[in-house]
């Protein structure tokens, strides 16, 4: 039996006050108070897990403007120009008048399959630290070369 199902039973069907049931339970007042709420309001609907996702994304880009985004990068493709994630943003600016950031328009050109991924470069989990496990295992000497006025190397 879950928690809120629990939370439910001691509260309507026992008649038990918030608060007890509350520090019984160790969860808030607030949300025993927003679980009886929504059972009086949906009954057993009330206990099925919901959604987090927002209702609205205000800073979303507007569906035309990915639209453009998505013809500016064809054309300049087509006439075999650059047609990066830069470029598209300084032609959104001055061609436009739109201001969208970089990290956006590459977030759309990924999501419409037009970024070619680099397989060259090497991933990061790769790389090998110089680090010893022992004490005295591992040696660096850091030195610089001088030369004297007179020539002579040391």
């Amino acid at each position: 039996m879950s928690k809120a199902r629990l939370v439910i039973t001691a509260v309507v069907v026992e008649g038990r006050s918030q608060s007890e049931v509350a520090r019984e339970y160790g969860v808030s007042q607030g949300w025993i108070s927003r679980l009886v709420k929504r059972y009086r309001l949906e009954g057993e609907a009330a206990f099925e897990p919901r959604s987090r996702r927002p209702n609205t994304s205000p800073t979303r880009l507007a569906q035309s403007t990915i639209d453009l985004i998505l013809e500016l990068h064809e054309n300049l493709a087509g006439k075999g120009l650059d047609h990066g994630p830069q470029t598209i943003a300084w032609h959104l600016t001055h061609h436009h008048g739109l201001s969208v950031s970089v990290n956006s328009i590459h977030r759309h050109l990924h999501a419409a399959g037009l970024i070619v991924a680099q397989p060259q470069k090497r991933p990061k989990s790769s790389y090998i630290r110089f680090a010893a496990e022992q004490p005295n295992e591992r040696w660096q000497a850091d030195f610089t070369h001088w030369w004297l006025a007179e020539g002579t190397h040391v």
